[in-house]
């Protein structure tokens, strides 16, 4: 049987300031500029968690030197110049969805081969456009199984003739991302024609702004393309800005639970898509204030449901979906169809087990609705999911026995997450 964690019920409405880790979407684009960078470059927040660790370990392997230092959080990386470290070589992504996509686009840069790995789950996690991309760009690309999925092996250097290539926007943004970030080391730079619409923009956008503090600046985004210039990228002093889809658990607790909890460091400035989430829980009934030291979410009165479409914060439909049941009013959401291909099916997993709940959640052709009502105590199957086993966890602050299976799956975003829940309780 797998072991669970037993949520322990609040015992009124809450109180709370609650520090959140650095964005695990920023650091890993971080981390990747950094490896390619000219000189060296001090990262501090760095996220904590199984996807950070997994991308150390693999620009580590491609020649970038990881040094961690004594404050927690905090690493410099000695950039390989843009030249990396010549296979064969073993790239172990764990169950890493970001980082494998990530580290397969800038393995094309080397000379190789280098083989791209991951733990069961992530290997039948789909990678076709961005494997077709990369051989259309004149990488090798050997796919040990079958196409498209992981373990595959990817021998570079790029095609230097070809400065433009094809990509669906409509699976996952993490694909354009990848190449957007090896673009800058094509002689003329690189045109990404967007064939479907782009989903998750973004999280594209944190890449540019991620790009820019780099030194590659100039990324044109349109609806139908992305275009990147030729450039290289310049080490850099960075302090990773609070991860908004981790903000977005406890500033839901309050939602759910009644009270106030703040995220010190999370602003209006923030490059994450995900920080507008405290807009859809004012649009439910709470109250938000935010000022440059942070932001607050109060919820007095009661809630109301919404009719939202999620695709540019498609991680936080989870937690959405745990806030519906305590409004007096249907919720609806929609736009997030492709979600169904993440590290579970965040859409009929989702409605699954919320149903074990007592919680009415129908799944939809591209979301979900879900109906207002209490939900009680149940055992929760995660699916190797972490926003889903964090999501549940918040159920338990006000419907006694809820139970999470394989708690532990936390640790590829959040490790100290249970720790934090049980403080706000």
């Amino acid at each position: 049987m797998s072991p669970t964690h037993r949520v322990s019920v609040a015992d009124g409405p809450l109180l709370a300031t609650v520090l959140v880790p650095g964005s695990k979407s920023v650091s890993n684009r971080v981390l990747v500029c950094a490896a390619l960078a000219d000189g060296a470059s001090r990262i501090a927040n760095l996220a904590p968690g199984d996807d950070t660790v997994a991308m150390l370990d693999c620009i580590g392997r491609l020649g970038a030197g990881v040094l961690p230092e004594h404050e927690p959080g905090v690493v410099t990386i000695e950039g390989a110049g843009g030249v990396l470290r010549a296979g064969p070589s073993t790239l172990p992504c764990k169950l890493a969805g970001t980082t494998s996509r990530f580290v397969t686009a800038l393995a094309a840069l080397g000379a190789g081969p280098y083989t791209v790995d991951g733990e069961p789950p992530l290997r039948s996690r789909p990678m076709t456009p961005l494997h077709d991309a990369l051989a259309a760009l004149g990488a090798r690309v050997e796919a040990s199984e079958s196409w498209g999925h992981l373990p595959v092996v990817v021998t570079g250097p790029l095609r230097t003739s070809s400065a433009a290539v094809s990509v669906r926007g409509d699976i996952s943004s993490q694909y354009i991302s990848a190449l957007m970030m090896i673009a800058p080391y094509l002689p003329d730079g690189l045109r990404i024609e967007l064939s479907t619409p782009l989903v998750s923009r973004s999280y594209v956008g944190i890449t540019a702004a991620v790009m820019a503090q780099f030194g590659v600046d100039g990324v044109d985004v349109g609806e139908s393309h992305v275009v990147v210039p030729a450039g290289r990228y310049r080490g850099a002093d960075v302090s990773v800005e609070p991860d908004a889809s981790s903000a977005s658990y406890p500033l839901s607790a309050a939602a759910i639970a009644g009270g106030a909890v703040s995220v010190p460091g999370l602003t209006a400035a923030s490059l994450q898509g995900d920080a507008h989430y405290v807009e859809v829980l004012e649009a439910m009934g709470c109250e938000v204030r935010a000022d440059e030291r942070g932001t607050t979410v109060l919820r007095e009165g009661p809630l109301r449901g919404i009719d939202i479409d999620m695709v540019d914060m498609s991680d936080l439909v989870p937690t959405l979906a745990v806030v519906a049941p305590f409004a007096h009013s249907r919720t609806t959401i929609r736009g997030v169809g492709f979600i169904r291909r993440k590290e579970s099916d965040r859409l009929g997993d989702l409605c699954a087990e919320l149903r074990r709940t007592g919680i009415d959640a129908r799944e939809t052709s591209d979301g979900l609705v879900i109906e207002p009502g209490p939900p009680h105590g149940a055992v929760l199957a995660t699916h190797h999911d972490h926003r889903l086993a964090m999501a549940f966890g918040l159920l338990g602050l006000v419907a006694d026995g809820i139970e999470v299976e394989d708690p532990d799956v936390v640790s590829k975003s959040w490790p100290d997450y249970w720790t934090m829940l049980e403080a706000l309780a």
